[in-house]
């Protein structure tokens, strides 16, 4: 959520008043190691394509992007370039969210979740700095997302969930994540594999809400996570609707059938309760004891109600040139 922490800008003499031209913001992590320059690489586009010099904001730990994309707002920015991870991402896509201004993203992170989907390259910042300049504009939906009927509300872009996918999230180690990047979650993925269901109801779209026994609930707004698996088959980012997926092992074997039909992409294609697809605008989820909470792979620690909610055309990003995935936008793009 936002905090009141004042982030500190660099901001180069003489270009504060600005010359009337367009204007990058980059909010950038300084955490993540990279072996490229972000900043020159933003510097050095931004002078090649006619920009005023950039404004450049660091996140800090109190503050993981909230504030500076304010500040980028309220400066008047054309371009906001989230460089970081996920959390970045997420933070400042939730204040630009419905502000008309344009985000571009720099994937800096270990899961990169919303850069793989949109095929933004997240072993190559140079290029993926370019992309932010020179790519193609399209408008995506955002997820409003409530926790234990919180006043604010939270946002997500790839996916969001409650119980075992959270748990993960929580429980990976950072240490792990340094060592073998992606891999650490797999780590603790099957340290968090024992565990009992929980008894939890579900309201889709308004409608008459129905239980289960479940060890996760996920709403996806698009599908690939780490490794190239495609856990939300078919989602798009900018139909309107959200994918909400329920996970219901049973038994000790039971993580096999769930294996089994997202590795054949199976959505939809058996009557078998242990992965269940429902497409919607918005749902309710509500946990009869608190499990893990997780956003864009961010631990949210422990909740027992979720309530989402898709926020259509909401976000405008910038893509790669010529991008054309249809299992992400819902139409070619030029």
């Amino acid at each position: 959520m936002p905090t009141d922490a004042t982030p500190e800008a660099t901001i180069d003499q003489g270009s504060e008043a600005g010359s009337g031209g367009r204007r990058a913001a980059l909010i950038i992590n300084p955490i993540k190691a990279t072996t490229i320059d972000v900043e020159g690489a933003v510097r050095r586009i931004s002078a090649e394509d006619g920009w005023d010099e950039p404004l450049v904001i660091e996140t800090t730990e109190d503050d993981p992007g909230h504030g500076q994309a304010r500040q980028a707002l309220d400066a008047g920015a054309d371009l906001v370039i989230a460089a970081g991870g996920d959390g970045t991402v997420r933070c400042v896509a939730e204040e630009l969210a419905g502000s008309g201004t344009m985000m571009a993203l720099v994937p800096l992170g270990t899961g990169n979740l919303l850069a793989r989907n949109l095929d933004i390259a997240v072993d190559d910042p140079d290029a993926a700095v370019e992309a932010a300049f020179r790519g193609t504009e399209r408008s995506i939906d955002v997820v409003h997302v409530t926790v234990d009927r919180a006043q604010d509300a939270h946002v997500f872009l790839v996916m969001a969930g409650l119980g075992y996918d959270a748990a993960i999230m929580s429980d990976t180690r950072d240490d792990l994540k340094d060592k073998v990047g992606w891999l650490a979650y797999v780590d603790a993925g099957i340290r968090n594999l024992p565990g009992r269901p929980a008894r939890t109801t579900i309201s889709v779209d308004g409608g008459k809400p129905f239980e289960r026994r479940l060890r996760s609930v996920m709403g996806g707004n698009c599908g690939k996570i780490m490794g190239g698996l495609e856990i939300f088959p078919g989602a798009r980012i900018d139909d309107g609707r959200m994918d909400l997926m329920t996970v219901a092992p049973k038994g000790k074997l039971g993580w096999l059938a769930v294996a089994g039909k997202l590795f054949v992409k199976g959505k939809g294609s058996s009557k078998d309760p242990s992965l269940e697809y429902f497409q919607c605008r918005t749902a309710e989820v509500t946990s009869r004891e608190p499990l893990e909470v997780q956003l864009d792979g961010d631990p949210l620690g422990k909740a027992r109600h979720m309530a989402f909610e898709v926020k259509p055309d909401s976000l405008r990003l910038r893509m790669p040139l010529g991008y054309k995935d249809p299992a992400v936008v819902s139409e070619p793009l030029p």
